[in-house]
C-alpha cells in the first residue's frame, strides 16, 4: 500500500525534564499518522465508528527509538499498511525530523463491534485498507 506522510511541530508540553520528547508521545503520533492515513484513503475513522459500529482495538504495539526529538522539531510521520484482512490491520510507521530517523513502529489492530467482540470490516472499505477478495 502507498504510504502517507503528515508533519507537525513538537510542543513544549510533549517534552520531559531532559528536554526530549517523552516516549509515550511517539504512540500518540503513530495514532495521528494512522488517522490521517485513513482520511487520505477516503475513510474518516469517526464515520466507521459511528456508522458501522466498529473500532480498531490495539492488539500489539512496537516502537524502536532511534534518536530523540526535541521541542519545536518538525516531525514527519510516514504511515502505511503492512498487512490487512477483514479482521486485522497492521500499520507501520517511520518518524523523522528532516533526514534524521527518530523511531520506527508497528501497531496491529483487530476490528471490534460496540460489544468489543471481534468483527469483520464491511467490503466497501476493502480498497481503502488494501484488502483483496474475501479472507
Amino acid at each position: 500500500m502507498k504510504a502517507h506522510e503528515m508533519s507537525f511541530r513538537v510542543r513544549y508540553a510533549e517534552t520531559d525534564q531532559m528536554g526530549v520528547v517523552y516516549h509515550a508521545n511517539y504512540l500518540v503520533w503513530m495514532e495521528m499518522g494512522r488517522v490521517e492515513y485513513c482520511r487520505a484513503q477516503g475513510v474518516r475513522y469517526r464515520d466507521v465508528e459511528e456508522c458501522e459500529g466498529l473500532a480498531l482495538a490495539v492488539a500489539q504495539v512496537e516502537c524502536r527509538y532511534r534518536a530523540p526529538a526535541r521541542y519545536d522539531d518538525e516531525v514527519t510521520v510516514k504511515t502505511w499498511i503492512e498487512t490487512a484482512n477483514r479482521k486485522v490491520v497492521t500499520f507501520c510507521y517511520e518518524l523523522h525530523e528532516g533526514e534524521r530517523l527518530l523511531a520506527t513502529g508497528m501497531t496491529r489492530h483487530v476490528w471490534v463491534g460496540r460489544d468489543f467482540r471481534p468483527a469483520s470490516l464491511p467490503a466497501k472499505y476493502y480498497d481503502a485498507f488494501g484488502i483483496t477478495g474475501r479472507m
